[in-house]
């Protein structure tokens, strides 16, 4: 198994200015003591400096990319947003969304972010290799096609799909979210389209606040192409297991896809403080070795996963490096020191048994 492995230094240093947790600083916000806010690189950087002490790196394709070009971004963006993106960020900065502030320079960043999406999608397409992960920053998958949004500045992975679309003429995709928060953007992207099946696994009414979304099926020629999985906080391993069994897999094989991308945001952990779910790193390892059966099952192995948000310093580089583990089929020596504490919050059997039937009936409203 060959994995491909695609980061880069300049998107460490995107910076979305000093905050407190998310809220600006200023009027009855104080500046926080440490790191400024939740997006700060070091999560991000970590991942990549656990993957290379651990000697995974090794086992790994690893590469940069280009960023991607005005004509890759007005496939999904409006000329009017791109426009406004580059001149604010040209100009020193600024936020033209919903949470979503960036520095000096954040344009050029956002889309070699992108860009990474883009490199590890095509990659895996030409069969440069068998799977792939992209260490992006910024995440994308808040971004809407005319407004940023919740740190998310370029949708990267609808970019780089429709980039693959129309270099490699590939059909149907299927987009998998298990980032904790709804990813609206890639939602409202292709709603009222059938070639990709969007599927969104989140914390019920967490980002966007108060959406849920379970009734939200699509549009037009998109309908029952969209299906969300809101689940409550505090859900779980087993909640996340049983969801991708009882709803993810079967929709994958109704929809038949050539490519699976996997939006791979890592705030699902237990610690992650921007939501509240109990996910650890043996439900990520768990959760990518089933989709590189699915993948291997339905699109010839064709899978890339997107990373998109995640916020513990601690802990998120543990999740990552156990999916990354799971896509090579490489075991380190690394061991998750939050493990044994992560697994003994787990939620008891009265709400397992709750949360099973509502996946149940979450699964038969999907069909």
């Amino acid at each position: 198994m060959t994995t491909g492995f695609y980061s880069d230094e300049r998107t460490f240093w995107h910076s979305v200015g000093l905050q407190a947790l998310f809220l600006p600083v200023g009027g009855w916000v104080q500046p926080p003591s440490g790191a400024a806010g939740a997006d700060t690189p070091d999560s991000k950087r970590r991942l990549l400096s656990l993957v290379q002490a651990s000697g995974l790196i090794a086992k790994l394709r690893s590469r940069s990319a280009e960023p991607v070009s005005e004509e890759d971004m007005m496939r999904v963006h409006s000329r009017r947003y791109i426009e406004e993106f580059r001149a604010v960020s040209t100009a020193g900065g600024g936020d033209i969304g919903d949470h979503a502030p960036f520095s000096r320079g954040g344009y050029e960043i956002a889309r070699i972010s992108a860009g990474l999406a883009k490199a590890a999608i095509d990659d895996v397409l030409t069969g440069t290799v068998d799977n792939a992960y992209a260490l992006c920053r910024p995440a994308g998958h808040h971004c809407l096609p005319d407004r940023s949004m919740g740190f998310c500045l370029l949708c990267n992975i609808p970019i780089a799909v429709e980039a693959a679309r129309a270099r490699h003429g590939v059909g149907r995709v299927a987009i998998v979210d298990w980032d904790v928060h709804h990813g609206n953007g890639t939602q409202a992207i292709y709603y009222g389209r059938s070639d990709t099946l969007t599927i969104s696994i989140h914390q019920e009414n967490c980002f966007p606040p108060g959406y849920g979304g379970a009734d939200d099926r699509g549009e037009g020629d998109g309908f029952g192409h969209n299906l969300n999985i809101p689940l409550p906080p505090g859900a779980g391993d087993e909640a996340y297991r049983y969801a991708l069994d009882k709803i993810v897999a079967p929709a994958l094989e109704r929809f038949r896809p050539e490519l699976i991308v996997i939006a791979s945001g890592l705030d699902a952990g237990a610690a992650d403080p921007m939501a509240r779910m109990l996910a650890h790193s043996e439900t990520f390892r768990a959760l990518t070795q089933r989709m590189v059966e699915i993948a291997a099952t339905l699109c010839g192995g064709r899978l890339a996963v997107i990373h998109e948000g995640g916020y513990s310093e601690a802990l998120v580089p543990f999740l990552g490096h156990a999916i990354i583990e799971a896509l090579s089929g490489c075991r380190t020596e690394v061991v998750d020191p939050s493990l044994d504490i992560c697994v003994a919050q787990q939620p008891g059997e009265a709400m397992r048994a709750f949360l099973r039937e509502t996946i149940d009936r979450l699964a038969a409203a999907a069909g």
